[in-house]
């Protein structure tokens, strides 16, 4: 059993988690629980009815039910898995019934190959409502990049539209950035991996294909000597892997080798050659010296910043 990050995996007890880490082996995965069954819940599908819950509530919950499953994510038994969701095998079935996802569908496979291509969130388990969004998943670099040519152009004949500010301020809410709004926005429209379709917001999210999987570095994922908060100011030399989870950006400094994001609000803030400001905590380990921003869930007091123009 290997899963990815943004598949989706049902337990014997028919809870519903996404995938937030690579299978890096071991008897578990790292997840967050997003659904569980119950007879008055407001989402369905083929498997019955379900409640949503949000990050508190899903700690509340497994807190009450399976405290084994609680660390500093959710932590489920391989041998507790009963079925793996993947966003690429589903997709194709998806967007047969679902219109606006196949609209997508069309603009990302006329240049990326199917199996390349993913949908994951409530579409994947089919507990989409009305107002859900929808979150596709390209896997490589090389595709990732042409799907975000394909957005931009897309919007730029009028097959998509931009996101509007009521949009803008609400993903702004949600994810409450040590930045202001304008800079916020400023960052993710450059990023181009957003749009709309009519009402409905959609974004593209990067996962590692089979090879990139294989240049995975394991140090990444292990939790270093903590030596307190640093604000820096350094040039990125690579960041290829800046939509990764965590995102990593080499950097040139004189203490600190790279910056890790594990929050994906700062996901592709950068690119090389750009000087970036970022304060997060610096952990130490026997091969380097890092800065990780996200330490928290809500990361407050970390921030990563393009320096670059048009930030200044």
């Amino acid at each position: 059993m290997i899963a990815r990050i943004r598949d989706f995996v049902i337990t014997k007890h028919d809870w519903i988690f996404s995938v937030v880490s690579y299978d890096l082996g071991g008897e578990d995965l790292k997840c967050l629980l997003r659904y569980v069954p119950d007879e008055k819940g407001e989402r369905v599908s083929e498997r019955g009815r379900y409640k949503k819950l949000d990050f508190d509530e899903a700690y509340e919950f497994l807190r009450t039910h399976r405290p084994d499953y609680v660390k500093d994510v959710h932590v489920v038994p391989k041998g507790d898995i009963k079925e793996i969701l993947r966003p690429e095998q589903w997709l194709p079935v998806i967007a047969e019934r679902e219109v606006k996802v196949n609209t997508i569908y069309e603009l990302l496979r006329a240049h990326i190959p199917r199996a390349r291509i993913g949908i994951t969130g409530s579409f994947l388990c089919g507990l989409n409502g009305e107002k859900s969004d929808l979150d596709f998943v390209i896997y490589g670099l090389k595709h990732f990049d042409k799907a975000r040519e394909v957005i931009t152009d897309a919007g730029e004949k009028g097959l998509t539209a931009e996101l509007n500010e009521e949009k803008w301020r609400y993903i702004y809410q949600k994810r409450k950035p040590e930045l202001s709004y304008e800079e916020f926005v400023a960052h993710e429209v450059r990023k181009n991996h957003r749009g709309a379709i009519g009402s409905t917001y959609f974004d593209i999210l990067y996962v590692r294909d089979s090879d990139e999987l294989q240049r995975l570095d394991r140090r990444n994922y292990e939790k270093g000597e903590k030596a307190g908060y640093k604000l820096i100011r350094a040039e990125v030399k690579d960041a290829s892997f800046s939509f990764d989870s965590p995102a990593i950006y080499e950097i040139e400094h004189p203490e600190i080798t790279k910056v890790l994001s594990f929050t994906h609000t700062y996901a592709g803030q950068a690119v090389a050659g750009e000087e970036i400001e970022a304060r997060g905590v610096v952990e130490k380990t026997e091969d380097e010296t890092r800065l990780v921003v996200g330490t928290t869930r809500a990361a407050k007091g970390e921030w990563i910043r393009s320096l670059s123009k048009p930030f200044l």
